[in-house]
């Protein structure tokens, strides 16, 4: 689970990095605004992936 959550972030930085290029580039805004909602979309199941892993006990804190 823990690679799946790192995997996750990765891919939102690169969604976010691609973003960021077809601004500079000054390309069709259509292509930023479908980078910009997978990022969203990404984001959030990572908050539920890792919610789901709190609540189940797959992560637990440090100390136990």
């Amino acid at each position: 689970m823990k690679i799946a959550a790192i995997a996750l972030l990765l891919l939102i930085m690169l969604t976010l990095a691609l973003a960021l290029c077809s601004i500079s580039r000054g390309d069709a805004p259509r292509r930023t605004v479908k980078a910009l909602t997978l990022r969203v979309a990404l984001s959030l199941g990572r908050f539920l992936l890792l919610m789901a892993g709190g609540m189940l006990g797959w992560w637990l804190p440090h100390g136990h």
